[in-house]
């Protein structure tokens, strides 16, 4: 039976939860622990304070920061008063987040004290958490419970970003019917309870975050939570504090499995899930974190930012085991087609269902070209199998033509990282005169291996079309990432000028 929000308004989420109950551990600085009660208390007052500041429904609120129980308190707080959030990147330079803020209409800021410089605005106002937030909170606490507006429609929850990998950072505006929609479907595909511990380390800015705080106080689970994702602290949370959830994205979980010898003394038993979304996750990155996590169901999302943000959960509705490379099946209420294909089942997905976002904020064409009658095209080159299975194949915009013939990277590195000495791969097209575009690698070895360039080179060429084998194959100890801990590939595609990468 799937477990239900207790309000039509998202900020209310957890206002159901016995207040005794933990609701999350915040190993930052000044690091504290929070009831749901004190959780519940503290968003009534954020909402006073917002709306006493001169705030009212539909008006935004930047919040610039890294994960804390502050950033939680102002995201619900100016939900039920019908604040939107707006979560920009703060790994991003000043002035791109003072942009991001301008164009997003954000008329107040709520900064940690290092990010307040990129809030600023010709009329804009910074308060910082550290100085500003408690003397706001303390004042407003006198007023009590505040009555959390009741949303129209599609009415406007928060405002995240796409990553901008693929051009400027779109603002995606998440309703409230829809994000409550995402959670509830999720908890119940996911099995959370109320005795689970969840860590939160994926930045609060991204959806992979948010989801992570939204299903664990659906179900009155406990957050722990940490500023950053860091591999020494994670396994420490492992370890003292019992976290039995894990969440993030495949390159945060590559970095904790090949840690072999921070596990040497710990006991992962009691790891129940390792959930990952975002980016694909080969096989060999799976049985990697299972001969880490022995006990441990291995969740895979597959969704957008602008897309519910879940498409896809693990579960085959006739008990049939995930295959190899299968990004998940399709979420109940999730509908799919494909578009531009070579048949029914193959092409860029489009995807309906009740979270899909309200568009674009202030793009009114880019938001027509996207989303349309319900529907939201995801850029992903996608395949459905005869069980439903769906595999990702590529992106609409990574795909690149060698020789007349269509190459998608995620094709070249699945190979690639199929290799036994290979633990990450990532292939990005570089200007070729005679063929138009050509692959080349990036490769990072696995744990006791080495790559020999040449050997991986025709190992490809055995293995998959040789049009699409890497014409230069570049080994790296660790791929560079960027804020959302997503490979940088303008970062790696940079060390192609290098004098050793020449």
């Amino acid at each position: 039976m799937r477990l239900r929000a207790p309000h039509p308004n998202l900020g209310r989420l957890f206002s159901a939860q016995p207040r005794e109950r933990l609701a999350a551990i915040d190993f930052g600085a000044g690091a504290r622990a929070i009831t749901y009660g004190e959780l519940d208390d503290t968003a009534d007052a954020a909402a006073h304070a917002l709306t006493d500041l001169g705030l009212k429904a539909g008006d935004r609120l930047g919040i610039l920061s890294l994960n804390r129980i502050e950033f939680i308190e102002a995201l619900f707080g100016a939900m039920r008063a019908g604040i939107i959030p707006v979560l920009a990147n703060v790994r991003l330079p000043a002035d791109k987040v003072r942009a991001l803020l301008d164009f997003s209409d954000v008329q107040l800021a709520l900064a940690e004290t290092p990010f307040a410089a990129s809030g600023t605005g010709e009329t804009r106002k910074v308060l910082t958490f550290e100085e500003d937030w408690p003397a706001l909170i303390e004042t407003a606490r006198a007023k009590g419970p505040f009555e959390a507006i009741v949303p129209d429609g599609e009415q406007v929850s928060m405002q995240l970003f796409t990553s901008g990998s693929t051009g400027t950072p779109k603002g995606v505006m998440l309703h409230h019917p829809g994000q409550i929609w995402a959670t509830e479907v999720l908890v119940e595909h996911r099995g959370l309870t109320a005795d689970d511990i969840a860590i939160l380390s994926a930045p609060s800015f991204h959806k992979n975050a948010m989801v992570a705080i939204k299903t664990a106080f659906l179900v009155g689970a406990t957050l722990a939570i940490l500023p950053k994702f860091d591999v020494e602290a994670t396994v420490a949370a492992i370890r003292d504090h019992g976290v039995n959830i894990l969440t993030g994205v495949p390159t945060m979980m590559a970095m904790l499995s090949q840690r072999t010898d921070l596990f040497e003394s710990v006991n992962t038993d009691h790891v129940r899930v390792v959930s990952m979304g975002s980016a694909p996750a080969s096989d060999a990155l799976i049985a990697d974190i299972k001969r880490t996590f022995p006990n441990a169901e291995i969740h895979l999302n597959y969704g957008t930012t602008e897309g519910g943000p879940n498409v896809t959960g693990w579960y085959h509705p006739d008990g049939i085991p995930r295959p190899p490379g299968s990004v998940g099946w399709p979420l109940p209420d999730t509908e799919l087609k494909f578009i531009g294909g070579p048949h029914a089942r193959e092409g860029e997905l489009w995807t309906r269902n009740p979270g899909v976002a309200a568009g674009y904020h202030k793009l009114p064409e880019k938001t027509a070209e996207k989303f349309v009658d319900g529907w939201y095209a995801t850029g992903d080159v996608m395949r459905l199998d005869d069980d439903g299975w769906l595999y990702f194949v590529g992106r609409t915009d990574d795909m690149f033509v060698v020789s007349g013939e269509n190459v998608y990277p995620q094709e070249v590195e699945t190979l690639l990282e199929a290799h036994q000495d290979v633990a990450q791969a990532v292939v990005i097209p570089i200007a070729h005169n005679a063929k138009g575009m050509v692959p080349v690698a990036f490769v990072k070895p696995a744990s006791g291996r080495t790559i020999y360039p040449a050997a991986l080179k025709q190992y490809t060429i055995d293995n998959g079309p040789a049009y699409a084998h890497p014409r230069q194959i570049i080994v790296v100890a660790e791929m560079p990432l960027t804020g959302t801990n997503k490979v940088d590939k303008p970062a790696l595609k940079a060390l192609l000028s290098t004098p050793e990468h020449a």
